[in-house]
């Protein structure tokens, strides 16, 4: 079996639970690096995982990891993890943009407060990471980004129930489609990866249990569609919005089942498709 990503270093944001560590985990048996930069340090009164117990699940798998206390919505924090990672690892090969922050509301319920949450960590966050990251990929060989954002779609529907929301994961995808034409030139690729189905993350249960992890897929889809997007060369796949089966389809995965919570059960598609 090829290892890919043997001795490339990828720093992921949010990396400390979900979809954020599995991407880490499965990187993580291919030998690679792998940086763990998020908030959580302590544990969360309600959701599972810190950076440090990520960084332990990643060199059980088999890789090296950097824990990273980080706000990205800092500015001097971002670049200073940056330059630490790269004085750590030797440089930094993949950005993965997969913090993000969520507030379903409708206009006259979202606090400003949500808002700016959503904005500063989804947009700023996303937009500030991807700059902070250029200098160090613009050295790397085969370097990516790769932001955990849908594909844009104008669609009134997606926008009136939770306009916010939509705004801001919206904003994610925009740094994909304007940055990889940007970026073309220098041979970074940038892209962005979606689920088919809701995915079965502990944020389902700041939900409010409006969604069943029986009708859910788990994380590791999303780990191996982007793995083969991180795999592929740079200068040609880029500027694209993946689904996850999509990404696997190319890969030669066709089978979806094993992915499931409970095979067999109804799934539920996910927002924006």
């Amino acid at each position: 079996m090829s290892q890919p990503l043997a001795g490339k270093t990828l720093f992921i944001t949010g990396a400390s639970r979900g979809i954020g560590k599995a991407i880490g985990l499965r990187a993580a048996a291919d030998g690679a690096n792998v940086v763990i930069a998020a908030k959580t340090d302590r544990k969360h009164p309600k959701l599972p995982g810190t950076i440090h117990s990520a960084a332990e699940e990643i060199e059980a798998a088999g890789g090296q990891a950097l824990a990273i206390r980080l706000d990205i919505r800092e500015e001097d924090a971002v670049h200073a993890a940056m330059a630490q990672v790269a004085e750590h690892f030797g440089g930094i090969d993949i950005l993965v943009n997969n913090a993000s922050a969520i507030y379903l509301a409708p206009t006259p319920e979202v606090p400003m407060k949500r808002f700016d949450l959503m904005f500063g960590v989804n947009v700023r966050g996303t937009f500030l990471c991807s700059q902070a990251a250029l200098p160090y990929l613009q050295q790397a060989d085969n370097p990516h980004i790769l932001n955990l954002s849908p594909p844009l779609n104008m669609d009134p529907k997606w926008f009136a129930p939770h306009v916010a929301y939509t705004m801001a994961k919206y904003g994610m995808s925009q740094c994909v489609l304007g940055m990889a034409e940007e970026f073309r030139p220098e041979g970074i690729a940038v892209n962005a990866l979606w689920p088919r189905t809701v995915i079965a993350t502990a944020a389902l249960a700041m939900l409010g249990g409006a969604v069943r992890p029986e009708n859910c897929r788990k994380p590791e889809i999303m780990a191996d569609a982007a793995h083969w997007i991180l795999s592929q060369p740079a200068d040609e796949v880029t500027g694209e919005f993946f689904i996850d089966e999509d990404a696997l389809t190319r890969a030669g995965i066709t089978d979806f089942e094993a992915y499931a919570v409970e095979p067999g059960e109804k799934l539920l598609p996910d927002l924006f498709l």
